[in-house]
């Protein structure tokens, strides 16, 4: 059954909805997370913990991205855009992420997978984004970066609040 590109449109704009409040309580759970576990970057055993935050927050974005795929995938299948689940997953796995195979979908659903790309390349963007900060945060949190060029390190003292804000005045 041929499809209205009016419905095409309202149920590719109510998905790519649903995947960004899905991918934004997915984002915010891993900023909480990762503010859990901030504190311990700076101990003796930073590198590791860095490590494993990294890790965390690769896999929690796979999974996130995982989701959304599987929920467009889901959506094709239930409309009968595919003729079967496994058909409907491979084509929302291409098609999320820009590559796309325009053969296994129906030609009254181009539109939805069109959009699912394109919606599919923001989040990724947006993910992107969110692990760089999430490299620079820790990056951050090394105090003393002046032996990392083969300078001796410095010893400097914390500034005091009291201070900054006197000084500031």
């Amino acid at each position: 059954m041929t499809q209205s590109l009016a419905t095409q449109l309202v149920i590719a704009t109510a998905m790519a909805a649903l995947t960004v409040v899905m991918h934004l309580l997915g984002l915010s759970a891993l900023i909480a997370a990762t503010n859990r576990h901030s504190n311990r970057l700076q101990t003796e055993r930073a590198l590791a913990r860095q490590i494993l935050v990294l890790l965390g927050v690769s896999f929690g974005l796979f999974i996130l991205h995982g989701v959304e795929i599987w929920s467009y995938a889901t959506l094709y299948y239930w409309v009968g855009a595919t003729g079967s689940f496994a058909d409907a997953l491979y084509f929302s796995t291409a098609t999320y992420a820009t590559i796309g195979d325009h053969d296994l979908i129906s030609k009254s659903w181009r539109v939805l997978g069109a959009i699912e790309g394109a919606n599919g390349i923001i989040l990724l963007g947006w993910s992107t984004a969110f692990f760089v900060s999430i490299v620079a945060r820790i990056r951050a949190l090394e105090h003393d970066w002046s032996g990392a060029f083969g300078e001796s390190p410095r010893q400097t003292a914390r500034p005091n609040i009291k201070n900054v804000l006197r000084d500031a005045a």
